[in-house]
């Protein structure tokens, strides 16, 4: 694990962005191709805003997202898939994209396309509880599936509507399907860009913990061969100094 502090979230996305173009090039140069996952929500809007000026052949590249609301019409504006569309698709020209779509029916052929080959790169977020995609607290580490149906606990329904995509908690979706902990570790490489404040309490519990725990699932990224973590000075500032010095 490799930790990476900048100033501010402009420059941790620029960062983020440009190693993951580094990882994304070599794949290309290795194999002919690069497989890329990418995650949504306020705090990629920097990696994202950087990625798609990055230079790089993008026809090249597939993309896969994490996760969707079930039932969620891609018109609502807290749609993932009309995220990322509106923040990445529209302005690289890919290779092919296949997005969770809300529906739990498409599972077994999201997880066919998945599985094809190898993920070179994963832009995996942590949440305001240290969730990573929408397996919340206590996440399901035990499971070998790509994606499950999760039910939303109150404290993500929250972040939601603290991002400003839902007026209510009780306008969020109950349910979500969600790439699980074990198919985001079989990313080659897992990148987490994490800025702002309100995830401090998250990083921190994060790198505290000693033990690789369900209750707070980011934990588990610790454990993988190639991640590293983008961060801010204001999602960074609850961290022992120690700690810092032993990641950086």
């Amino acid at each position: 694990m490799k930790i990476h502090i900048q100033p501010n979230a402009a420059a941790l996305g620029a960062q983020a962005a440009a190693q993951t173009a580094a990882l994304l090039r070599q794949a290309i140069a290795q194999n002919g191709e690069a497989r890329l996952i990418l995650s949504t929500g306020s705090s990629q809007f920097e990696t994202l805003d950087s990625l798609v000026r990055e230079t790089l052949d993008w026809s090249k590249v597939t993309m896969f997202h994490l996760d969707e609301y079930v039932g969620l019409p891609e018109t609502h504006p807290a749609s993932f898939r009309k995220y990322l569309k509106e923040r990445f698709i529209a302005k690289v020209g890919l290779k092919a994209y296949h997005l969770v779509n809300g529906d739990p029916s498409e599972i077994p052929e999201l997880t066919r396309l998945l599985r094809e080959a190898p993920i070179d790169v994963g832009l995996i977020g942590i949440g305001e509880n240290a969730h990573i995609a929408f397996n919340d607290p206590p996440a399901d580490f035990e499971t070998r599936e790509a994606y499950i149906v999760v039910n939303l606990n109150e404290r993500c329904k929250q972040q939601q509507v603290g991002e400003g995509w839902f007026a209510t908690v009780d306008n969020v979706p109950k349910q979500a399907i969600s790439m699980t902990a074990y198919q985001i570790m079989q990313c080659r490489h897992i990148i987490s860009s994490v800025p702002h404040k309100v995830k401090a309490q998250a990083v921190a519990d994060t790198l505290h913990s000693k033990a690789v725990t369900p209750l707070v699932p980011a934990t588990l990224l610790k454990t993988h061969s190639s991640f590293d973590l983008f961060l801010d000075e204001d999602s960074a500032s609850l961290i022992e100094q120690d700690k810092i010095a032993d990641l950086a």
